[in-house]
């Protein structure tokens, strides 16, 4: 059974746990605290405002802890507001949260809730079927370093990548009805060293 915790500060971590939970010998966990990060073997930084969660990763002491557990090989998987959290920059800010993956993202990229919208596209590594992507408020990735993989592009802007133990979407999988995201990262997390 593997246990995947889903950060639970804020944003959509109910949808995300229902997906883990539909799938076979997974297990989804909220995850509050310190003590509960040694718990799972995988995590999701799940979408919200990324700015609060940045702000509560810190007050609750959790940043460094999980920086350092994600370096050392934990598999993560950020989806919007989460993608912010892993990335190393973060356009037009000066300081970024985790800053674990080398990518460069640009905060609500697609403007304001009013300019959100879904479109389905073949993402190659995930399903040979088109997938359902869920954009909301979202962010997307303007420069990723040598050892990122992009893995989709919309409408000439990077939306999904992966370096190392490390998933990225800019997209919310949890909200389209569809588990291939789910199932996909499940199964690179069991084998643990790479996504």
């Amino acid at each position: 059974m593997l246990t995947v915790g889903v950060l639970a500060l804020q944003g959509a971590v109910q949808e995300h746990l229902d997906c883990l939970n539909a799938l076979p010998d997974t297990q989804g966990i909220a995850v509050k605290k310190a003590a509960e990060l040694s718990t799972v073997d995988a995590l999701i930084l799940p979408g919200g405002e990324s700015t609060t969660m940045g702000k509560l990763l810190q007050e609750f002491d959790l940043a460094p802890l999980l920086a350092d557990k994600i370096k050392s090989g934990l598999p993560v998987w950020g989806t919007c507001a989460g993608m912010i959290l892993l990335a190393k920059t973060i356009v037009d800010e000066p300081a970024n949260h985790l800053g674990v993956m080398d990518i460069t993202v640009q905060r609500n990229a697609y403007g304001s809730q009013l300019d959100s919208f879904c479109t389905d596209q073949i993402v190659p590594a995930v399903s040979a079927a088109p997938v359902p992507l869920v954009f909301i408020r979202a962010p997307y990735v303007v420069k990723v370093g040598q050892e990122v993989k992009i893995l989709a592009v919309v409408a000439g802007k990077i939306v999904a990548v992966k370096e190392n133990n490390m998933l990225a979407t800019a997209f919310h999988p949890e909200l389209s009805g569809c588990l291939d995201f789910h199932r996909y990262f499940v199964a690179k997390a069991k084998h643990a060293s790479t996504i």
